[in-house]
């Protein structure tokens, strides 16, 4: 009996931490995911129109692009007519899925590694990554997640852990709404996506 009393003591003191170390952490898990499938579509050596219909679907559950766009907008889009932020959002999100697909188009050995922890940015999380390429120097990437809904999502992108994708993007975008406004923004996301710019 005392041996089973022990047992079951070591047990029960045992579970929580076995619980603990199966427990991943959502936003940790968005980005997995999104590492996954970028993977498996380089791997699998499809036409640009193909990645693009994969990556598609990929990239709306890993990205809360319609939270992006209007931070890379920037303070003017509040006062944009709602057919243009619904306009400037579907061209944010063809531009992004655009750069993916064609980044991300055969598979020579690349692997992504991830920082085992996900540091708390206020309300925000932040998931290290890093991007390794055979004979080439590591490229580090990290995600900035909030929670949008149960789900958390990307809404900004950090290469080499310090350049801001999003502060980057307010900085062309807000030349091109003074010159032109909403409608010239519109035709320069579609440009870039048409080209598939580099990041």
């Amino acid at each position: 009996m005392r041996h089973l009393i022990i047992t079951l003591s070591l047990l029960f003191s045992l579970t929580p931490v076995a619980v603990a170390a199966q427990t991943v952490d959502p936003a940790r898990a968005t980005v997995q995911q999104l590492n996954d499938n970028l993977i498996k579509e380089m791997k699998s050596g499809a036409a640009l129109q193909a990645r693009t219909a994969a990556l598609s679907p990929v990239l709306d559950r890993a990205f809360d692009l319609p939270l992006m766009t209007r931070l890379a907008v920037g303070p003017t889009w509040t006062k944009l007519a709602p057919a243009d932020q619904d306009a400037l959002v579907r061209s944010f999100r063809r531009m992004t899925i655009s750069q993916y697909a064609r980044n991300f188009d055969n598979w020579s050995g690349e692997s992504f590694t991830m920082d085992p922890q996900v540091q708390q940015r206020g309300g925000d999380r932040l998931v290290r990554t890093t991007l390794n390429v055979p004979k080439q120097a590591a490229v580090a990437i990290s995600y900035r997640l909030r929670q949008s809904g149960s789900d958390w999502k990307i809404i900004d992108v950090f290469y080499r852990n310090s350049i801001s994708q999003i502060a980057t993007r307010r900085s062309d975008f807000a030349a091109v709404l003074q010159k032109g406004g909403a409608a010239s923004l519109v035709s320069h996301m579609d440009a870039i996506a048409a080209k598939g710019e580099k990041f």
